[in-house]
């Protein structure tokens, strides 16, 4: 999953926000940030990671990478969970009641605020972040397209991940119905995880 369905996921919280979207940015073993971060923002960042394993295994969330063609094939799994944060922007209302505007303002209030324990990576895209309004962009062919862009860029290898919103016009319907079968079972998954995690915390 992105950025979106990551923030979505998180309890609404800022420590619970900031540590489901720094899973994309703190790697390794978490004891090493027990002395940087708080329980909740540890415990967030281990909801991500948990995420990204029930979601990489899930039986739709592979039909989804195998619609896309072969010479994407590489960047399949990139692109899915682009395409899902697209779905989500989409179909905003059918999983929150805040809308998307006031939701994604709100985060990029919590960012702001917590800058100062921030990763670097982030820190040095968050005003690009927050002044091209990012996880709103999802919501648009034109803002997928300006994504794609920007990750084709940061890898390291000679990559097409430039043009992949073609995949997503092609297969739009399909695309559209697997991450309406697939999203609330992810939901259900990461309650379950916190029902866990609370009783572990009362024994």
């Amino acid at each position: 999953m992105n950025y979106l369905a990551h923030l979505y996921l998180a309890n609404n919280t800022p420590e619970s926000q900031i540590g489901n979207l720094l899973g994309d940015f703190v790697k390794g073993i978490l004891a090493e940030y027990e002395v940087i971060y708080s329980p909740e923002i540890i415990q967030g960042i281990k909801t991500h990671r948990q995420v990204d394993c029930f979601t990489d295994r899930h039986p739709i969330y592979m039909i989804s990478k195998n619609r896309i063609s072969n010479n994407y094939s590489r960047l399949a799994g990139i692109i899915i969970d682009i395409f899902y944060d697209h779905f989500l922007a989409n179909h905003w209302h059918l999983f929150s009641p805040v809308s998307l505007d006031e939701f994604v303002k709100n985060v990029y209030l919590v960012l702001s605020k917590n800058q100062t324990i921030l990763p670097d990576r982030l820190n040095r895209i968050l005003p690009k972040i927050i002044s091209e309004n990012w996880l709103c962009s999802y919501k648009t062919i034109s803002g997928i397209n300006l994504t794609f862009a920007r990750l084709s860029k940061r890898l390291k290898w000679k990559n097409n991940l430039a043009t992949a919103s073609n995949e997503l016009i092609k297969n739009y319907t399909e695309l559209e119905s697997d991450f309406l079968s697939f999203f609330p079972e992810l939901i259900n998954y990461v309650q379950n995880l916190d029902n866990f995690y609370l009783e572990q915390e009362h024994k």
